[in-house]
Order: C-alpha cells, then sequence, then structure tokens
C-alpha cells in the first residue's frame, strides 16, 4: 500500500503513524535507536506490505498491468488503491482528509529529528504540492505516476498508466473496496497485537 493507506491504517496512533510512513526509508533492523513504539509503526507496516503482497486481490489488479509494466505493476496497484481510499474517503474515516492531512504534516514537522534523511528530503516537495491530498484526483495520480517513472529514468513507462486506470477504474475501484475491508481487520488485528506487547 502506499503512504495514505499506511497512515490510516495507524490508527490515530501518533508514533505508530511515524513508523509506518517511514518503514520503508529504514534498512533491515536498522531502526534500534527509535522510541520502541515507532519500532512497532515500521514492523506494522512490513506486515501490512506482506500481508498485501500474498493477498489474491491486489494481484488481480497487478495481473491486469503486468503485460506493460512487469515487475512496477504491483507499485502501480498501490499508488491506485490510494487514490480510491483518498477519493472515498468519507466512508472510512470521519475526519475531512484536508484535515487528516494537515494533521498528518504537522506530526512529521512536530517529530522532524528522527526522520530519515530521506524523508527530510521529500517532506518540503510532499506538502508543498499536498501529494496525499492530491491523490483524490485523476490529475495528482497522474503526477505521482509522472514523478515515479523519472525516478526510474523512464523504464517503467509508468506515466502511462493512468491510461489504465481509466480505462479500467470501475474494476480498480471494486477491487479496491473488496480488498481494503479485509486489510483494515487484518491491520487492526495486528495494530493490538504490537501495541498490547511490552
Amino acid at each position: 500500500m502506499n503512504f495514505l493507506a499506511h497512515i490510516y491504517l495507524s490508527f490515530n496512533d501518533k508514533e505508530i503513524t511515524i513508523g509506518n510512513f517511514i518503514a520503508d526509508s529504514i534498512r533491515a533492523n536498522k531502526f534500534q535507536h527509535l522510541p520502541i513504539k515507532v519500532q512497532k509503526g515500521i514492523k506494522l507496516h512490513r506486515l501490512i506490505d506482506t500481508y498485501t503482497d500474498t493477498h489474491a486481490i491486489p494481484k488481480i489488479s497487478s495481473k491486469r498491468l503486468h503485460a506493460n509494466y512487469s515487475h512496477y505493476s504491483r507499485v502501480i496497484v498501490d499508488i491506485y488503491y490510494d487514490h480510491f481510499l483518498a477519493k472515498n474517503w468519507s466512508k472510512y474515516s470521519d475526519i475531512p482528509l484536508d484535515v487528516f492531512v494537515d494533521n498528518f504534516y504537522d506530526l512529521l514537522e512536530d517529530n522532524y529529528e528522527i526522520l530519515p534523511d530521506g524523508i527530510k528530503r521529500m517532506m518540503p516537495y510532499m506538502i508543498a504540492d499536498n501529494w496525499i491530498f492530491n491523490y483524490s484526483k485523476m490529475d495528482g495520480i497522474a503526477r505521482v505516476l509522472n514523478g515515479m517513472n523519472r525516478r526510474t529514468k523512464n523504464k517503467s513507462r509508468m506515466n502511462f498508466a493512468i491510461l489504465d486506470l481509466e480505462e479500467h477504474y470501475d474494476e480498480f475501484e471494486k477491487e479496491f473496496t473488496e480488498f481494503f475491508e479485509e486489510l483494515i481487520t487484518y491491520s487492526k488485528h495486528k495494530y493490538i497485537s504490537l501495541t498490547t506487547k511490552k
């Protein structure tokens, strides 16, 4: 899953949210210097990723893209699914998306000193262009896909994946909706398990 899903699946727990967000910037187990609950957020992130990577429904979404994007198809599906979460946000949260995202940006700024360098470099761009809120819009997703394509030096052709989203929009949305309900249940169980352990 992409940024918004991981933040949402931290269940409004601030330290878990930080860990869940920064996990992709942390290698192996090199997080022992971080507060214990942030470490648990990193572990939760990895559990969510493993569950997603092995679940049948995201595999169906990914297979639809595989011929055009090969191993990048899973990354694209993560981005699509964040779009559907943002677009249908009111189904999942009583907090308006713009308020939720602003609170998250404030949380990052309040905990800047413990963030990995990669996150610190990314933050100004993410906040200035309001990446996470703009997942709800097709042009926001197009910008993300263009940026990802540039990062792969145009090898991934991910910039064209906005066309696949438009063509198969209803199928992808249905798959997201079915999968995300299961992911919420799984993630809540793992969150409780992690946070009740000493």
